[in-house]
C-alpha cells in the first residue's frame, strides 16, 4: 500500500521492476543491491529504516530489458512457471 494515499502502488513501466530489500544491516542491503545492479540497469537506491529492530529497507527500480550478458543464461533458466507463488507475507 502507498502509505501516503492508502492505495495500492502503481506498477512500474513495462520491463521494469520495483525491488524492496529488507536486511538487518545497511551493508547487507547494499550488497544485495550491488548484485542486482551487476545484472540489470537500475535507478539510484533509496534507503529507509526498517522498523524498530534497527534494520534497513532499500528500494530501487531495475530495468530487466537491459541485462548483463553473463546474467542471460541464469535468467532463461529461472523463468517462473504459471503457478502463483505469492509469499504469505506479501500484500
Amino acid at each position: 500500500m502507498n502509505e501516503a494515499t492508502m492505495e495500492p502502488p502503481t506498477p512500474p513501466a513495462d520491463g521494469r521492476a520495483e525491488v524492496r530489500i529488507v536486511a538487518s544491516s545497511p551493508e547487507t542491503a547494499r550488497r544485495v543491491a550491488e548484485v542486482l545492479r551487476h545484472c540489470f540497469a537500475s535507478t539510484e537506491q533509496r534507503s529507509y529504516p526498517a522498523g524498530s529492530d534497527g534494520g534497513t529497507r532499500l528500494h530501487l527500480t531495475v530495468d530487466v530489458t537491459h541485462t548483463a550478458e553473463q546474467a542471460r543464461p541464469w535468467l532463461a533458466a529461472s523463468r517462473s512457471s504459471d503457478q502463483d507463488r505469492t509469499q504469505t507475507d506479501e500484500v
